[in-house]
C-alpha cells in the first residue's frame, strides 16, 4: 500500500510539472489523473472521485469574479482610480503607498491578478517623480499580494476555502489582516531599501499634464524580457499586453457617475459591510452567494454589462483549483497525505516542518502559479497540526502569505510584468533589483511568518 501512495505522489508531482514545461491547463490534467489514479490505484468509485471536487469553492469564486466583472465592465474601478490618483496632486513620497493602496483594492475585487493594472500607471508615474523602479514595483506587487487574500479575492477563497474543507479553523477577515500587514512592513521596507526616504527631502517633479490616467496606454509593442527564452514569459508578457491594450476609456474625475457607477459603488460596500457584519456575529459568511445577491441589482440596473460580465467569470482557475483538490481528495483517500504528515513529523519539530513546507510553497510559487500552490499544500499541511503541537491556522495562513510575497521576482507574473513596464535602459537593473528581493523573501517569509504566527502558538 505504501508503493502505491509513493506511486500516487510522483504522478500528482509529474503532472504539476508536465503542466507548467508543456504550459497546459493544470485542472484538466489534474482532473484526468485524479480518475485514472483513484481508479486503478485506490480502487475508487467513479461518483466517490468526482465527489471530491470542491462545489462550494465554485460558486464562491464564481460569485466573486462574476461581481467584481460587472464592476470593471461598467467602469466603476476606472472612476475609483481616477479619483485618487486626482487627489495624490503632486506628493511625490505618497505615490508609492496610494499605488500600494490601488493595487490592494482592485486585487481584493475577485481575481489578484486583476492588480496588474496599476503597473503601466505606477513605472511612468514613478520616472516623473524620479522614484526607483523597484520601489513602486515592489509597491504595486505587495498590493497584489496583500489584497488577493481579501475574503472576496482568490487567494484568501482558495486558502480559507480549502482550509475549511479540511476542517481547519481560518477566520477570511483574520488571515486578511495578516497578509496586509506582514505587506504593509514589506512596502516600509523597500521604502527606507530603495530611497523612499530621499523623497522627503527633494522637491516634486510632477508634470500634471503629462499624468498617466487609467486610460493610459501605448501603442508600441512591450519590449523583450531581458531574461526571456521560449516561452519564459509568455503568460506574464500576455497580461501586460492587456493591460496595456485595455486602455479603459474613464471619465474626467469631474463627469458625474451614471446610475449604473452609483449603484455598484453602493453595492461594494453592501458587500463588504455584508460580510463584515455576518462575520462579527459569529457566522460563517457566503461570499459567493452574497456577491451573486449584489450583482443580480448590478445586473438588473444594467442588463448589458451583466450579460458581458459572464464570459468574464474566471472558470479556468475555477478548474485549475478544482482539479487540485480532486486529486487531493484521492490521496486522502489513499492515506499518502497521513503518510506525509509523519514523514514530516520525523524531520524534527512541528516549528521546524512548518518552516519547511512554508519554504517550499514559497521556492515553488516563485516559478509556478501560486493559487496552484495553495490548493496543493493547504490539504497536504494538514497533519502538520493534527497533534495538536501549533494552531492549524497559523500554519496554513503563513504558508498562504510565504507562496504570495516572492510573485515579484522575474521569474513570476507580477515580476516580469514590472519589468516589462520600465524603459529598457533600466530594465537590467530593475530585473536584477527584483530577482534579489523575491528570491530573498523565499526565506525571509517563512522566518518571518513561522516566527510571528506559528511560534508563539506552541509557548
Amino acid at each position: 500500500m505504501v508503493g502505491l501512495q509513493i506511486l500516487a505522489i510522483v504522478i500528482f508531482v509529474a503532472v504539476f510539472t508536465l503542466a507548467t514545461l508543456r504550459k497546459v491547463h493544470l485542472g484538466v490534467i489534474m482532473l484526468a489523473a485524479a480518475a485514472g489514479v483513484g481508479i486503478w490505484l485506490a480502487d475508487m468509485e467513479m461518483d466517490d472521485i468526482i465527489g471530491g471536487f470542491p462545489v462550494s469553492l465554485l460558486v464562491l469564486l464564481a460569485g466573486v469574479t462574476y461581481f467584481f466583472a460587472i464592476a470593471q465592465q461598467n467602469g466603476t474601478v476606472d472612476r475609483i482610480i481616477n479619483v485618487v490618483i486626482t487627489r495624490i496632486g503632486d506628493r511625490a513620497v505618497l505615490l508609492p503607498f496610494a499605488m500600494f493602496g490601488l493595487t490592494t483594492g482592485i486585487a481584493a475585487m475577485g481575481a489578484p491578478l486583476a492588480g496588474l493594472v496599476m503597473m503601466p500607471i505606477a513605472m511612468p508615474l514613478a520616472k516623473k517623480y524620479g522614484i526607483n523602479r523597484t520601489l513602486m514595483g515592489i509597491a504595486v506587487g505587495s498590493g497584489i499580494s496583500g489584497g488577493g487574500f481579501a475574503p472576496t479575492s482568490l487567494f484568501g477563497i482558495v486558502t480559507y476555502g480549502t482550509a475549511h474543507s479540511v476542517g481547519i479553523d481560518l477566520n477570511p477577515l483574520l488571515l486578511f489582516v495578516i497578509a496586509l500587514a506582514f505587506n504593509v512592513v514589506l512596502l516600509l521596507t523597500a521604502f527606507i531599501l530603495f530611497g523612499g526616504l530621499k523623497l522627503l527631502k527633494s522637491p516634486d517633479r510632477f508634470d500634471r499634464d503629462t499624468t498617466p490616467r487609467p486610460g493610459f496606454a501605448t501603442k508600441d509593442p512591450l519590449p523583450s524580457h531581458p531574461f526571456e527564452r521560449e516561452g519564459y514569459t509568455t503568460r506574464s508578457r500576455a497580461v501586460a499586453t492587456t493591460v496595456l491594450e485595455r486602455a479603459s476609456e474613464a471619465p474626467p474625475a469631474s463627469t458625474p457617475m451614471t446610475l449604473a457607477q452609483k449603484c455598484t459603488v453602493l453595492c461594494m460596500a453592501g458587500l463588504v459591510l455584508s460580510v463584515v457584519a455576518v462575520a462579527m456575529v459569529g457566522l460563517d459568511p457566503d461570499i459567493g452567494i452574497l456577491c451573486f445577491v449584489f450583482a443580480t441589482v448590478m445586473t438588473l440596473v444594467d442588463p448589458s454589462t451583466g450579460r458581458a460580465a459572464v464570459a468574464k467569470i474566471d472558470w479556468s482557475t475555477i478548474l485549475m483549483v478544482g482539479g487540485i483538490i480532486t486529486y487531493v481528495g484521492v490521496l486522502q483517500t489513499m492515506g499518502a497525505v497521513d503518510m506525509l504528515g509523519e514523514a514530516a513529523s520525523s524531520v524534527g519539530t512541528p516549528l521546524l516542518a512548518a518552516f519547511i513546507i512554508c519554504l517550499i510553497g514559497g521556492l515553488v510559487s516563485a516559478f509556478a502559479s501560486t493559487t496552484g500552490m495553495l490548493a496543493a499544500l493547504v490539504p497536504l499541511a494538514i497533519p502538520l497540526v493534527s497533534g495538536g503541537d501549533i494552531a492549524g491556522w497559523a500554519v496554513i495562513a503563513a504558508l498562504g502569505v510565504c507562496s504570495s510575497i516572492v510573485d515579484v521576482s522575474p521569474f513570476s507574473t507580477v515580476g516580469a510584468t514590472a519589468v516589462a513596464t520600465v524603459d529598457e535602459d533600466e530594465r537590467p537593473r530593475v530585473t536584477a533589483n527584483l530577482t534579489r528581493w523575491g528570491l530573498s523573501m523565499v526565506v525571509v517569509g517563512p522566518l518571518a511568518m513561522v516566527g510571528a504566527l506559528v511560534l508563539p502558538t506552541m509557548l
